[in-house]
């Protein structure tokens, strides 16, 4: 089972991971057919009938829904432009929320922009995580933090 699941994550995970975070807010036909790729590795993988459960071997495989690892991926996209020196034509694109010096200015929060526009719908996503993830200071912090949370969001 080590050698199926190490080549369904290098071979098929990671094409589903690739530019995933382009996908945020995309209609949700074209997440379920992401998500039915994944259900059907996870049964591959553990070796299950076609008609079980996909839920619970996605589960024992620590592996996040398509939802979460788009979210995964935004998050830790903004965790690095916020921590690193980014490049000009993403850092331009976040900009902090408040100038006030308020009870919740120790968040780094993003300014979500008036018109509905992509960014300003992923900035909800990072918006909406707690404060213990997003002030972590330390790359595999923030990863481990983030995805407990969001695993604990799928499966609970």
């Amino acid at each position: 089972m080590d050698v199926v699941q190490t080549l369904a994550c290098s071979l098929i995970l990671s094409r589903i991971d690739y530019c995933n975070a382009v996908l945020h807010g995309a209609p949700s036909g074209i997440i379920h057919k992401l998500q039915r790729v994944e259900n059907n590795v996870a049964r591959i993988v553990h070796e299950a009938p076609r008609r079980s459960l996909a839920y619970p071997l996605l589960k024992k495989l620590h592996w996040l829904p398509v939802e979460q690892r788009i979210s995964y991926k935004l998050a830790l996209l903004m965790f690095k432009i916020r921590q690193t020196s980014a490049p000009a034509y993403l850092s331009q694109h976040i900009a902090r929320s408040g100038t006030r010096s308020l009870r919740s200015s120790d968040v780094p929060l993003l300014h979500v922009p008036f018109r509905r526009t992509a960014i300003g719908k992923r900035s909800t996503t990072w918006n909406s995580l707690p404060a213990s993830v997003i002030n972590c200071d330390t790359l595999s912090v923030f990863k481990s933090k983030l995805k407990t949370r969001l695993f604990n969001f799928a499966y609970s």
